[in-house]
C-alpha cells in the first residue's frame, strides 16, 4: 500500500514513501514525482539514481570549513586569493551560495550544519563549533561574521557563539537587519544580502 488507500504496485509505493521523506515533499507531491519518474526513459532514471549515489560516495565535508566538497580542503579554503582574516559563519552550505552571489565578501567560511534548538535536542556538541574555535586560536582571524538566519534559533546560536569567541579578543559582527526576521539566508536576493553584509554590526 502507498501513502493513501489506493492499491499501488509495491515498488511504486516504496518510491512514494522515500520521496515523501524529502523536505518540502508532501504526500501528493511524492505521488506526482513517483509517477513522473515512471514515465521518463530508463536511461534518464538511471542517470538520476547514479547522480544521487555519486553524491553520497564522493562528496565529503571539508576538514577546515565543513562545507560540502569533493576535494579536501575545499576550493574556497584552498583559494590563496581569499581574505584569511575574516570567517563568515553560516548554518548550512546553501548559505555560502547566498553570500557568494553578492560578490562583496572575499573571506573564508565555516558551516555549523544547524542551529541551537533545545526543543529539538540540538546542543553545541551537535554543531561544528569546536572546529571554528580551533581555527581562531592562531590569531590570524581578526573578524568573525555571524550569518545565522534571523529567527529565534539563529539569534540564540549567534549569541552563544559571540560569548564563546569573546575571550579570544576577536571582533564578532552580526549581519544587519536587511534580512526580514524569520527568513532564511538561502532565499535572500543579492541586494538584500549585500546590505546585510555591508551594514553588519559588532556584538
Amino acid at each position: 500500500m502507498g501513502i493513501d488507500s489506493v492499491p499501488t504496485a509495491q515498488p511504486v509505493a516504496r518510491l512514494i514513501e522515500e520521496l515523501h521523506k524529502l523536505p518540502g515533499i508532501g504526500p501528493k507531491s511524492a505521488q506526482r514525482l513517483a509517477y513522473y519518474l515512471l514515465r521518463i526513459p530508463e536511461e534518464q532514471a538511471r542517470a538520476l539514481a547514479e547522480a544521487i549515489i555519486a553524491v553520497k560516495e564522493r562528496v565529503i565535508l571539508c576538514s577546515v570549513c565543513q562545507n560540502f566538497t569533493e576535494a579536501d580542503p575545499c576550493a574556497i579554503c584552498q583559494d590563496k586569493g581569499r581574505e584569511r582574516s575574516r570567517i563568515c559563519v553560516v548554518e548550512k552550505p546553501l548559505d555560502i551560495l547566498a553570500v557568494e552571489r553578492t560578490r562583496k565578501y572575499t573571506g573564508l567560511y565555516h558551516v555549523l550544519h544547524g542551529v541551537l534548538s533545545p526543543m529539538d535536542g540540538v546542543g553545541p556538541d551537535d554543531l561544528k563549533m569546536k572546529g571554528l574555535v580551533e581555527r581562531l586560536k592562531d590569531g590570524s582571524v581578526k573578524e568573525v561574521i555571524l550569518a545565522t538566519n534571523p529567527n529565534l534559533e539563529g539569534e540564540a546560536t549567534a549569541m552563544y557563539l559571540g560569548r564563546l569567541i569573546a575571550p579570544l579578543g576577536i571582533k564578532v559582527t552580526r549581519l544587519a537587519r536587511g534580512l526580514p526576521f524569520g527568513s532564511d539566508l538561502e532565499y535572500a536576493d543579492e541586494q538584500t544580502m549585500t546590505r546585510a553584509l555591508e551594514g553588519r554590526h559588532e556584538i
